[in-house]
């Protein structure tokens, strides 16, 4: 049903940019075994920071143009496990900032045009890979810090687009069998900035970038029949001027935003897995301490600042359900907040109200699993204290507007 749509999107995306003979890339990629990265810091002291990448990447493909045409087709399959961890251990002096980043990834492909036309039939497929997991901590109960940043991200399938001044017609197919989990977190005595600690996971996300009076059509399909997409990240402090603890989980994810005359967007998504979002953070002493958990079974986006949207939605979340787990304590302090969101299905369409922007939206969502969200505040002494819960199953939104307004 899918190649005669295909046919007439990606012919019908050519521009005047394409000038000189268009580049093809023909890409075919099979992961079999496991693919895993460990790094392990111990730490006395450091006076600037600590800095840490770990990343595990079954299948990439990177690529790009300028000025000249792309045609690429790209077929990655997935088949093993892919498992990256990152532990920091510290016992005195972390410094004034300190990074920590930890990436696992099926497949992944980045792809992008300045000043041409890009067409391309994607192919991503993880159905026999058992899991993708991203787990990254830090143990610092007695040591003192500036600013700390610790981020956590698992992607079974991930596509990633950008267009400066193009073109593009693409059709993007992933499908997802292996669990996710951004797992980990955070202990550190004292933090005299910010902490900010995050967790993001998704089975399939598509996100398409364009800038500079750029025009798009795409055609995704995504499904996921994985067990469990999870993300988890848990806090505790001694001392922290400002605490933020994130934690977002995707079934599947296409997010677009163009700049230009035309974005045009259709979407099939499926998720049965069960996903959870967890996010906790505990402070003795604090300035601002919050908790934020966003579970969603499928996601899309389609926003043009330019002229025109065109969007075709269908979207069905069944299976496990989707719960949302948000939650802050604090013994004395000034601000706590913890908000939890979970949605089963949420659509979301804009266009420029400026620029004579239009807009035809045909969405269809159906939910068929439990959406849960909970959010718990727990402060001893205190100045504002905010708990927000919010359980969707179908959300749709779609408006014409100022950019900025």
């Amino acid at each position: 049903m899918a190649v005669i749509p295909a046919i007439a999107l990606l012919c019908a995306a050519g521009t005047s940019h394409g000038q000189t003979a268009p580049g093809t890339v023909v890409n075919n990629q099979i992961q079999l075994g496991d693919v895993f990265a460990t790094q392990v810091i111990d730490v006395v002291s450091a006076t600037e920071g600590v800095s840490a990448q770990t990343a595990a990447t079954g299948n990439g493909l990177v690529g790009s143009t300028e000025g000249v045409d792309l045609n690429l087709r790209s077929n990655q399959t997935m088949a093993g496990s892919a498992v990256a961890t990152t532990t920091v251990n510290a016992t005195g002096e972390l410094g004034d900032s300190s990074q920590i980043n930890t990436i696992a990834i099926g497949n992944a492909l980045e792809a992008g045009t300045t000043q041409a036309t890009m067409v391309g039939v994607l192919t991503q497929i993880a159905t026999a890979s058992p899991q993708v997991t991203a787990r990254g901590m830090l143990e610092a109960d007695t040591a003192e810090a500036g600013d700390v940043g610790l981020a956590t991200t698992a992607a079974s399938n991930s596509v990633s687009l950008g267009l400066t001044n193009g073109s593009a017609g693409v059709l993007v197919n992933q499908t997802n069998g292996a669990s996710v989990l951004a797992d980990g977190g955070a202990i550190v005595g004292y933090v005299s900035g910010t902490a900010d600690v995050s967790g993001m996971a998704s089975g399939n996300t598509m996100s398409l970038i364009g800038t500079d009076s750029s025009a798009a059509r795409a055609v995704v399909y995504q499904s996921n029949s994985a067990a469990l997409t999870q993300a988890s990240q848990f806090t505790a402090y001694g001392t922290v001027q400002t605490a933020s603890t994130s934690a977002t989980a995707s079934g599947n994810v296409a997010a677009t935003a163009n700049e230009g005359p035309l974005l045009d967007l259709t979407a099939t998504q499926f998720n049965q897995a069960y996903v959870r979002a967890q996010a906790e953070g505990t402070a003795y002493q604090f300035g601002e301490g919050a908790a934020t958990a966003y579970g969603v079974g499928n996601s899309v986006l389609a926003g043009n600042s330019g002229d025109a949207v065109v969007l075709e939605n269908v979207q069905l979340n069944t299976g496990g359900g989707v719960e949302a787990i948000a939650s802050f304590a604090g013994a004395d302090g000034y601000d706590g907040y913890a908000r939890a969101t979970a949605v089963g299905n949420d659509a979301t369409g804009y266009a420029c109200s400026a620029c004579n922007g239009s807009m035809a939206v045909d969405s269809r969502q159906t939910n068929n699993a439990d959406v849960g969200a909970t959010a718990t505040t727990n402060i001893g002494s205190g100045r504002v204290i905010n708990s927000t819960s919010t359980a969707v199953g179908n959300n749709a939104s779609f408006y014409v507007t100022r950019p900025g307004s």
